[in-house]
């Protein structure tokens, strides 16, 4: 890969610094991709198929980045989310991926065990990054999320990191419509989660999908009967929950008491 971007750019007559400062990256960044020190965002290899004039050469090449940048079992269900019509989950450990800070994200994978090197932390966090950009893409999805209210409790890092963790997703329920994001209080009696956490997914062409995580990897789910039942756990727990008004004051509540 780094390679080809070395060599279009080459033939293009262009030099790093110039190529770093049109698609709007660093020229560390760029020379990092070129030596094949860090794997190109799909976005990047899109702009630079383009600025190249590499003729899809470049563009080719996004769904083997994307097996380097992802466990093999999540794979599938990252390219799903990427078309999906509509996102849900639930969520019993963490603040969904997609709504997760920088920081917080950094602070997951260096507490992690067993500990991973730096070079990997990167990498895994730049991926996540990039994942977001799911929410604003054109047709927008419409997303919903239960999340546990030990979720906006649990100071991952730091109490600072939580913090602005929480300040973020208010600002994300605020501003993108097409979201939602229901707390489930600890104290309900009923709760239709005791499995574990879950995702679902809905193509535009009306198939449904969900994601499973597993000890030692997530399983993708395509089979309409086990889909289905995580459809009508999903509406159980969202009926469980609190209303996005009331999880967002929640939310606001606990961040101001960090």
């Amino acid at each position: 890969m780094g390679e080809l971007l070395r060599n279009f750019r080459a033939r293009a007559g262009l030099t790093r610094l110039e190529v770093s400062e049109r698609l709007l990256v660093s020229e560390s960044t760029a020379g990092a991709y070129e030596r094949g020190e860090r794997i190109p965002t799909t976005s990047f290899l899109k702009d630079a198929d383009m600025l190249l004039d590499a003729r899809g050469a470049l563009k080719s090449c996004i769904p083997m980045m994307e097996e380097e940048k992802y466990p093999p079992t999540f794979v599938g269900w990252m390219r799903l989310q990427r078309e999906a019509a509509s996102i849900s989950g639930y969520e019993n450990m963490l603040i969904p991926g997609l709504l997760q800070t920088q920081e917080y994200i950094q602070e997951l994978y260096e507490v992690r065990i067993p500990q991973l090197p730096d070079v990997e932390i990167e990498k895994n966090v730049e991926a996540r990054i990039e994942r977001q950009t799911v929410l604003g893409r054109d047709p927008l999805p419409n997303v919903a999320y239960v999340i546990e209210e030990s979720v906006i409790q649990r100071p991952l890092g730091s109490k600072t990191v939580l913090r602005n963790q929480l300040l973020h997703v208010l600002e994300c329920v605020q501003t993108m419509h097409n979201l939602m994001v229901q707390v489930m209080p600890t104290e309900r009696l009923a709760h239709a989660g005791m499995d574990g956490p879950f995702q679902l997914a809905s193509t535009p062409d009306g198939r449904n999908w969900g994601y499973a995580d597993r000890p030692g990897g997530g399983t993708l789910i395509s089979k309409p009967q086990q889909v289905n039942q995580l459809i009508d756990r999903f509406g159980m727990l969202r009926a469980q929950a609190l209303t996005p008004w009331e999880s967002a004051e929640l939310i606001e509540r606990t961040a101001e008491r960090l």
